[in-house]
């Protein structure tokens, strides 16, 4: 008997970061650190608070920028070339600010583990990677929306 559920190649690939994403951020209970940091109140916590808030914040920005590449397609009405993206006008700009986004949100949330949490730096970079990599393989499933040339 076959299985019951066939995964394309590309979900197969996407769910290298789903799965050992998924189980780092359950392990280390991430969102909840998260979650904790942002209901605090006075003291050092406010710093505590503000950079939680910040990570999060480029998180978002990360998420958006991503979704409108995916967008892109409907709006412009033709496919993007995404291998030479540094020739495309909207491409050009918006890649550049995403990885960016990524670097900055990442390195904020370790960070932010690392010193106000009980995880200290090395398990909060671990824990900060698990999340990405939980969030980079969620969206990753996402089908882009294919644009039907005439």
């Amino acid at each position: 008997m076959s299985s019951l559920v066939s995964f394309s190649r590309h979900t197969l690939k996407q769910l290298k970061f789903v799965l050992p994403g998924g189980l780092l951020t359950y392990y280390f209970d991430s969102p909840h650190i998260l979650l904790h940091m942002l209901e605090a109140e006075g003291g050092s916590t406010g710093w505590a608070r503000f950079s939680a808030r910040m990570s999060l914040f480029s998180a978002a920005v990360t998420v958006s920028l991503f979704l409108y590449v995916l967008v892109l397609p409907l709006l412009q009405g033709e496919q993007p070339n995404y291998r030479h993206w540094r020739q495309s006008g909207v491409l050009s700009t918006v890649i550049p600010i995403m990885t960016t986004s990524i670097v900055a949100g990442w390195s904020l949330l370790v960070y932010t583990l690392g010193k106000w949490s009980s995880l200290g730096y090395l398990e909060g970079v671990i824990a900060a990677s698990g999340l990405y990599a939980l969030a980079f393989g969620l969206l990753g499933l996402i089908p882009a929306p294919k644009v039907h040339r005439q």
